[in-house]
């Protein structure tokens, strides 16, 4: 018979080494899709400034919830010796990214990419992002489906690892999607990469739609003003500063409406003519320019300034075929 006194003893130690195994235990989802040249670029990317340990309980890592058991390292993945081709899901350089992919660990760098200073990069380099329609107070995404495609969410399997460099670990989250899979948070805010970034630094999802901006290590907007979740850069909706449209210089066709999947780009100056003619829905652009219905910028034209969620509301639907730029 078990005296009062012994039985708690004996409940705690049980409750303890079942805790224990849980946060030694990995899940699968990894496929080995990080490369030695995305790696190096991340190391580069990161921040020196390293954040406190930590290490989340109860089923909740910072703002996050869901049951994750997740470590929580200071540094990159690379200083704390992380195994190779694990991690990361990094798509080889020049090849869109085209999934999600749960990995068992992922890295939060504080870095740089292009004019956004400081900006969150995973640990091949790649930045990450947030969405406006998402909320940080409770955690929600909104992305799912093919909004998912063309901005694969950030994963991680339970009992992963999130390596935390330059980014506090008490700013640092996970929250289960709808899907059953475990989406890193910052400052609340479920994090993205982007299908058209094609190799490390990219930010060509930056400003797509109004709503999607690369993430500061806090949460906030890349390249907004600072503490303004609500306020718009004057630069960020194609603005030059006086109020007037500035000229863009390249847009991003996507053949749906309200920017999503299948899409393509085109850039350069002057007249620039569409490599998959009148099939385009919604566009984004970082600035003016005109549409054009024939090759060779000819026929029925329209100008307009930054983002069309859906080009019917400026009577362009399907129609594009050239754009001149400036």
């Amino acid at each position: 018979m078990l005296s009062k006194k012994t039985k708690p003893a004996m409940l705690f130690t049980s409750f303890a080494a079942a805790g224990a195994l849980l946060l030694t235990a990995c899940g699968g989802g990894d496929d080995g899709g990080d490369t030695k040249g995305a790696g190096k670029a991340a190391d580069r990317a990161g921040s020196n400034a390293p954040a406190t340990d930590g290490q989340a309980g109860g089923g909740q890592a910072g703002g996050g919830s869901g049951t994750m058991n997740l470590s929580l390292p200071s540094g990159t993945a690379k200083q704390n010796n992380a195994q190779r081709q694990t991690g990361d899901w990094a798509n080889p350089p020049g090849k869109p990214a085209t999934k999600p992919v749960q990995r068992k660990w992922v890295q939060l760098s504080a870095g740089r990419a292009g004019t956004l200073d400081p900006v969150v990069v995973n640990g091949a380099g790649f930045t990450l992002y947030r969405f406006d329609k998402d909320t940080a107070q409770p955690s929600k995404s909104n992305c799912a489906g093919a909004c998912a495609t063309t901005w694969p969410p950030v994963l991680v399997d339970p009992g992963g690892k999130i390596f935390v460099d330059g980014v506090k670990a008490s700013d640092v989250g996970v929250i289960k999607r709808d899907d059953g899979t475990r989406q890193v948070t910052i400052g609340g805010w479920p994090v993205y990469r982007f299908s058209k970034d094609l190799k490390p630094g990219d930010t060509n999802g930056q400003g797509v739609g109004g709503t999607w901006f690369g993430v500061t290590p806090n949460g906030q907007k890349s390249g907004q003003p600072a503490g303004g979740d609500d306020a718009q850069a004057g630069t960020g909706d194609g603005q030059d500063g006086t109020g007037q449209a500035a000229p863009a210089t390249s847009a991003i066709l996507f053949d749906n409406a309200d920017f999503v999947d299948p899409a393509q780009g085109v850039a350069g100056e002057g007249c620039q003519n569409v490599a998959r003619p009148k099939v385009a829905s919604s566009i984004s652009a970082g600035g003016s320019l005109k549409l054009w219905s024939r090759p060779g910028c000819k026929g029925e034209s329209k100008v307009i300034d930054g983002d069309v969620a859906d080009l019917r509301t400026v009577g362009f639907d399907n129609k594009v075929s050239s754009i001149a730029f400036g």
